[in-house]
């Protein structure tokens, strides 16, 4: 039985969990700037928001194609109903936040000063109706993704501390091989069967 994510997963996994505490970082700094300091920092948040759609989706795609490992027997019901109710939420928001923050940002007039290109090299398509609507429906539509996109962000910190607390309950307290599923430079304590 597959005891370990295959290397696809892995990279997958690590890599948008930096892009994603990455631009948590640079959402944090960028919003105590003001004016023209605070362009460029937004610019590379929505380029790396964008970058992590691409990489879910992929991802997304990765996980229908080839199954997790199985959960570890031993594990109790609400343990696997929360680990399972977690990784859906996270992919909600790996996908929700970089969709909500494409729509504010195109629901602005300020998109067609500042159009998305994904690391100064790549546009990105404006989402042409609602950079189209008018100005009073534009600002609807901005706020409401806004809004969306912060409750998503909020979600986002829970769903951190969860995980991370989980991993370090079973790295330490339960004492099993779930992180070690994940993380490839550790050793599983049980022998893999092929």
């Amino acid at each position: 039985m597959k005891t370990r994510y295959n290397a696809g997963a892995i990279a997958l996994h690590w890599i948008i969990a930096l892009l994603i505490l990455s631009n948590i970082g640079l959402a944090w700094w960028f919003n105590t700037l003001h004016g023209q300091a605070k362009i460029e920092p937004v610019q590379l948040h929505k380029s790396i928001g964008i970058t992590v759609l691409i990489l879910s989706t992929l991802r997304l795609g990765w996980r229908l194609a080839v199954p997790a490992p199985k959960l570890p027997e031993d594990f109790r019901g609400w343990e696997k109903w929360l680990a399972q109710t977690v990784h859906v939420l996270f992919y909600m928001v790996m996908v929700g936040l970089p969709l909500t923050g494409w729509a504010f940002s195109s629901a602005s007039p300020l998109i067609h000063v500042f159009p998305i290109v994904l690391f100064h090299l790549i546009p990105w398509p404006t989402l042409t109706p609602l950079a189209n609507l008018p100005h009073d429906q534009m600002k609807a539509a901005h706020d409401f993704f806004l809004a969306g996109h912060g409750l998503l962000a909020k979600l986002a910190y829970v769903l951190i501390v969860l995980h991370v607390a989980g991993a370090l309950k079973h790295q330490f307290i339960s004492n099993d091989d779930v992180v070690a599923r994940m993380v490839p430079f550790l050793r599983l304590r049980k022998t893999e069967a092929t």
